[in-house]
């Protein structure tokens, strides 16, 4: 039951602006009220223009905010003496109307404003809201959803035929609100619902009471009836799905990666089992989007997998995913073939979200913040589809009516807002030692080109710190800590099957995890020994053979770059184990590039010398133990290391993450078993 939160403590507001962000806020906060992204509100208000004098305004959301999370930034302000006499007209095309409403603007630097601006402006009170609650849309999308409206509000509703939003929709609605004076709402079909107030509290009171009281109609309906026609299948177990889950996820990140990667992530919630487990689900969910701005996020509809969790079949499962896939492709380029005007350019065609019974659902995106999204849409239209055919049968837009919206330019232009993407995005890059000096200097640079990154050590509190930041900054998903021990086989490939589950694969693997060991040949203990091939041999061939499994499977090609060292090719005194590890490391190297390249992996090395700042190696002995074999104190060491260089400089992390950036990026897409130095120029160590 949706819940008031309105809060007289915290309504301290001076402003109708301030209060429009304060009714705004608790409104998006709960996503079964407004939609991510969805949703609009607006308060009338008396400004002062640039010419000192006083203007009624109407403040109204602009385009491309979420409700949850704007602030006073992030509405337009526009004159509404000049927008008032436009319900004069009989009709104003999308264009025409979005250049008129520019022209009205308060503030040239405020965002454009809303679709659906004329909806606030037409109607005569001073704050409206408009929001897609899924007990309101259960009635718009139900097929006797007036008749259920009539019961439920007698004569306090207006009704508005299914009309896409726009200067038809407004003029529509105010007129219907003028025709019934008792109207305390609007129910626009296949959409959503209007509300208002002569004071913000009032709107937002009126709007959460009239939603409880179609959740009340919902729920007393549901007590006589089971849910989605019933279960059909039982749930896998836990880690069974999981299970399940590594093995399908790189197949489907794959075939749905073909033109433009994509990140997949999945959701076993019991709301979502509920539906994908049911009797109904197959056929509901091919009966279209639940409301416009459901469908631009997921699409007219997902691909439902026909497969019997019971059966345990994973390979009939995978061959039903990459025909399902191959198949709605098909379909949607059909689709778009029959309805594409002129000027529109087709988007990926393949699924958003996918559904198997028994494991749940799964999203694609470009990013995980974007299939997050669509997830969290799908949920709401699995809570719409219950309440629509709990009060008759489900009914959503049509194919034209779909396309109408899904390539609307408006709706474009929301979507145009996004950054655009850089080197790395759709990637996902796993570095290990990702918590010290050069593994987080490559997790940020990699993240200032749209990556997501893993940030994959031993020391799990470092890389969750380093994970945490990057999220505060780049927003949630973008980082994911692991705790990895190398050497450790079972570690490497539970961290790699992780990195599966959070966002279906792998793109680029850092093996950068290291450590190092000084001391005479004949002192060299099978410890030290052990040790440095155990990290610096067997950790980076653990690493790179399960990332390789993955890439395979995935079969969209996939990069690796090696972190070795100067050692690599040239022997440093005193450490024997130390620089025949990093020797073997970039040899191994090679030895992937051999295999990988029929995949498409690309697998280089960078070999730096002396990366003394930031790095957690020399903070041990090593510092000391390299500075003994010199002859020299521990503190003249970086000096002793720059002056021996033909560029006189000292190399720092973000100079090693450079070259490993490169490496993984397409201006070295022609590129394979390579071997860069990041050492100023040691003359002994060049490559030969």
């Amino acid at each position: 039951m949706v819940k008031n939160h309105w809060n007289d403590k915290e309504d301290n507001l001076n402003t109708g602006l301030e209060e429009l962000v304060y009714r705004s806020n608790l409104l998006g906060q709960d996503r079964s009220v407004a939609n991510w992204g969805g949703g609009n509100t607006s308060v009338k208000t008396t400004e002062t223009d640039f010419k000192g004098d006083e203007v009624e305004v109407l403040w109204v959301k602009g385009s491309g905010s979420d409700l949850a999370t704007m602030q006073a930034e992030n509405f337009t302000a526009l004159k509404l003496a000049e927008i008032r006499p436009l319900i004069e007209k009989e009709d104003m095309p999308d264009e025409e109307m979005t250049d008129y409403l520019s022209h009205c603007m308060l503030d040239r630097k405020h965002p454009r404003s809303s679709i659906e601006t004329l909806l606030h402006a037409f109607l005569p009170y001073t704050h409206v809201d408009h929001t897609h609650p899924d007990a309101i849309i259960s009635i718009a999308c139900a097929d006797n959803g007036k008749e259920v409206a009539e019961e439920i509000y007698g004569n306090r509703f207006v009704w508005v035929p299914y009309i896409r939003p726009g200067f038809k929709l407004s003029k529509l609605i105010a007129e219907g609100v003028k025709a019934n004076p008792s109207a305390e709402l609007v129910i626009m079909e296949k959409h959503g619902l209007v509300t208002w107030g002569d004071t913000s509290k009032e709107s937002y009171d009126r709007t959460v009471a009239i939603i409880q009281e179609a959740e009340r109609y919902i729920d007393d309906k549901a007590k006589n009836t089971e849910l989605f026609g019933g279960m059909k299948y039982k749930s896998l177990p836990e880690e069974e799905r999981k299970a399940v889950l590594k093995k399908v996820l790189p197949v489907i990140r794959g075939h749905v990666s073909e033109e433009k990667r994509m990140i997949v992530t999945n959701d076993s919630s019991q709301e979502v089992l509920t539906f994908v487990n049911s009797r109904g689900a197959e056929e509901l969910s091919q009966i279209g989007a639940a409301c416009p701005d459901h469908l631009v996020h997921t699409k007219r509809v997902p691909l439902y997998i026909d497969w019997e969790p019971e059966s345990k079949d994973i390979d009939k499962l995978i061959e039903s995913i990459e025909k399902g896939i191959s198949s709605f492709k098909e379909e949607y380029i059909a689709y778009f073939e029959r309805n594409k005007s002129e000027d529109d350019k087709m988007f990926e065609a393949v699924p958003r979200v996918i559904l198997i019974p028994g494991i749940g659902m799964i999203n694609t995106g470009k990013s995980a913040s974007a299939a997050n999204i669509s997830e969290s849409l799908y949920k709401r239209a699995v809570a719409v589809m219950g309440g629509a055919t709990t009060l008759g049968n489900f009914v959503s837009l049509n194919e034209s009516e779909s396309f109408a919206i899904e390539y609307w330019p408006l709706e474009l232009y929301k979507l145009s807002l996004s950054p655009p993407e850089a080197e790395f995005s759709r990637k996902v890059a796993f570095v290990t030692g990702g918590a010290g000096g050069i593994g987080s200097a490559t997790c940020k640079r990699l993240l200032s080109e749209g990556a997501h990154v893993v940030v994959a050590d031993i020391n799990i509190e470092g890389a969750r710190e380093l994970a945490e930041e990057i999220n505060s900054i780049y927003g949630a998903n973008r980082a994911l800590a692991v705790k990895m021990d190398v050497t450790k086989e079972e570690e490497v490939i539970d961290a790699i099957h992780e990195v599966v589950l959070e966002y279906g694969g792998v793109d680029i693997i850092v093996n950068n995890a290291g450590l190092a060991s000084s001391s005479p040949f004949d002192e060299t203990t099978m410890d030290q020994w052990n040790l440095n091939i155990g990290v610096l041999v067997t950790g980076y061939f653990l690493v790179a053979r399960e990332a390789f499994k993955v890439m395979k499977h995935q079969d969209i090609g996939g990069n690796m770059v090696f972190v070795g060292s100067k050692n690599s090719i040239y022997a440093g005194k005193n450490a024997a184990a130390y620089s025949t590890a990093k020797a073997a490391e970039v040899h191994l190297a090679r030895t992937i590039a051999a295999d990988g390249g029929e995949f498409g992996i690309r697998v280089n090395s960078v070999l730096p010398d002396a990366v003394i700042r930031g790095s957690k190696i020399w903070d041990s002995n090593w510092k000391e133990e390299r500075a003994s074999s010199y002859g020299i104190g521990s503190d003249d060491l970086e000096s002793h290391y720059r002056k021996r260089t033909i560029l006189n400089v000292n190399i720092l992390p973000e100079d090693i993450a450079e070259s490993i950036a490169f490496l993984a990026s397409s201006k070295a897409e022609k590129t394979t078993g390579c071997m860069i130095t990041v050492d100023g120029g040691v003359a002994a160590a060049f490559t030969r």
